[in-house]
């Protein structure tokens, strides 16, 4: 028999449907500070009882629930004197408006033309809660009342650090998606040029009906920059250069305004510049000899002038290969060879055509994702004149998942910290093996479960828990005669029963060997107990063959 751990393919996600929007006043305040998990563990729920839900949950999977922060990599700060890029000629009546709205606050400027103007976060921090456990009906006294509708839960999202105010904080409210998710935009976030901050992380705070909480979910680490970097970038400054394979989101703004921006997204199994929703983007370097699909990882940076290929993260839909171009003065350089680098304008040249032709490029008409047909500058020839809806902002991105089950839990605690496991490492061999679980949020109050088969688990650190791998005869009586694998998935439970799944599996895999028939019935020896323990340990030591497929 040997034992493998792996990650299973990724699946489709589960749907969710949503009642009508609830009104704002249905929904308690946001409090200064979110209540964090007590340093007691909870109650322990009965081991019988614990399993038996266990198993009822892997073969019904109707509870899960998962929330997924999607943003970017970086974030501009808001500047007193860029404002002045994006305001319009304002009225006596609509200055006198935007000055009952109050300063803006941190960066001293009071002029009312300024005080709602902001340079907010782009593309803004989105939420997705997806799985069926959003709509199962509550139990143990949280039944809504008769009558009730809307959504369950209410999410406030703002900065790490910040005092939790409402000038610093924004409520989303989630809106039913066609692919049953859940989905809410916080698309007034800024940080101030008064933080003196180099990163920071968003924080969502998510509250059910009638005031529960239900946790609170931190974003990845977000870079602070002044501004995009004009500098060519060196392999010296790697920090906001963009990798193969990594994921970036795509926007358009016409004349800088922001009222206009366009990010490119895909619905209904094809690409669209919405106004509402962005779409990350897996972006490979692709290459005209390999087959469709095939992206061989690469260790360097994306350089202006390369094949590459966009593949959206979620539903995996692709566009054709393209050229990418550096873009000033609305010119797309077709001479320039450097990294790209954070919120570069860019623009993306479909391959081909004749010799001599300036070429087609990307381009939006209003939510159409159309061609372009550029001209060549008639002083430069090395550059390709566009217009501002070919011209395209790129800037990396970042998603974090978290996934849960309430329904075998026996407390009203949040669900957060929620653990997330990053890798795993097996050891050992013969009778005994161990797992271990690399991750962030572990602590003392976990249980590793194979299936529906608790491990004995060790605590190390918050991102490290050692278990025992459980025996095969735990999942099957018959494992002897057993010639097929054994996966079981790999989940965390706390002490109270809450479940956290994770993305890896464990199999079980039968070595075949042949058994050659003895030619006659030996005589017993004086040791044979001895021996026959002796030749099992030898078994067991040289036929178990352990290894890590990730």
């Amino acid at each position: 028999m040997r034992w493998e751990t792996g990650r299973p393919f990724p699946e489709e996600r589960p749907k969710r449907r949503s009642g009508a929007a609830l009104a704002a006043d249905a929904w308690p305040g946001f409090p200064g500070r979110a209540r964090l998990l007590p340093s007691a563990v909870p109650s322990r729920k009965h081991p019988a009882v614990l399993r038996e839900g266990t198993c009822r949950h892997l073969q019904q999977q109707r509870c899960e629930q998962t929330v997924r922060i999607l943003h970017a990599k970086v974030a501009q700060k808001s500047y007193g004197n860029e404002k002045r890029r994006y305001v319009f000629v304002l009225s006596l009546a609509e200055r006198i408006a935007c000055a009952s709205l109050g300063p803006a606050s941190g960066d001293g400027y009071t002029d009312p033309g300024l005080a709602c103007l902001r340079r907010f976060f782009c593309p803004p921090p989105c939420v997705y809660l997806a799985g069926p456990g959003w709509r199962v009906k509550p139990v143990q006294g949280q039944a809504h009342q008769a009558g009730e509708a809307g959504p369950t839960v209410c999410g406030y999202m703002g900065l790490d650090g910040a005092s939790g105010s409402a000038a610093e904080t924004q409520k989303l409210n989630f809106e039913e998606q066609p692919d049953s998710r859940e989905f809410g935009c916080a698309k007034t976030l800024y940080i101030s040029d008064a933080d003196k901050r180099k990163h920071f992380r968003l924080v969502l705070r998510l509250v059910l009906r009638g005031g529960r909480e239900l946790g609170t979910f931190h974003s990845r680490l977000i870079k602070v920059i002044s501004k995009p970097s004009q500098k060519k970038q060196s392999l010296k400054n790697t920090d906001l250069c963009i990798s193969p394979g990594s994921k970036v989101s795509l926007f358009n703004r016409l004349r800088s305004q922001t009222v206009s921006t366009r990010y490119l997204s895909v619905e209904d199994g094809a690409f669209v510049a919405s106004a509402r929703q962005w779409a990350a983007f897996t972006l490979h370097l692709a290459d005209e000899h390999r087959s469709t699909g095939d992206f061989p990882p690469r260790e360097s940076y994306v350089r202006y002038g390369s094949l590459v290929q966009l593949v959206c993260t979620v539903t995996g839909i692709t566009l054709p290969p393209l050229i990418i171009r550096k873009v000033a003065k609305q010119c797309a350089l077709l001479d320039v060879d450097e990294p790209i680098s954070q919120l570069h304008k860019c623009a993306f040249q479909f391959p081909g055509g004749p010799p001599g032709d300036s070429g087609t490029y990307l381009c939006l008409a209003t939510e159409k994702v159309v061609q372009f047909q550029a001209s060549l500058c008639p002083k430069e020839p090395n550059r390709a004149l566009l217009n501002d809806s070919s011209c395209w902002t790129i800037i990396g991105t970042e998603s974090v998942e978290f996934s849960f089950c309430t329904s075998l839990a026996v407390t009203r605690e949040p669900v957060t910290p929620v653990p997330l496991v990053s890798t795993l490492e097996l050891s050992g061999g013969g009778d005994v093996a161990t797992l271990e679980l690399h991750g962030e949020s572990f602590h003392a109050g976990l249980k590793v479960w194979f299936g529906a088969v608790e491990a004995e688990t060790m605590y190390r650190s918050p991102r490290s828990l050692m278990c025992v791998v459980p025996d095969v005869a735990a999942f099957s009586k018959d494992w002897r005669c057993l010639r097929t694998p054994i996966t079981v998935p790999v989940s965390l439970v706390r002490a109270d029963g809450l479940y956290y799944p994770s993305a890896f599996s464990f199999t079980y895999t039968p070595e075949y060997s042949a058994r050659p028939g003895p030619a006659r019935a030996p005589e017993p020896a004086a040791n044979a107990d001895e021996l026959l323990e002796s030749i099992h340990h030898e078994f067991t030591r040289t036929n178990f063959h352990l290894f890590i497929q990730t």
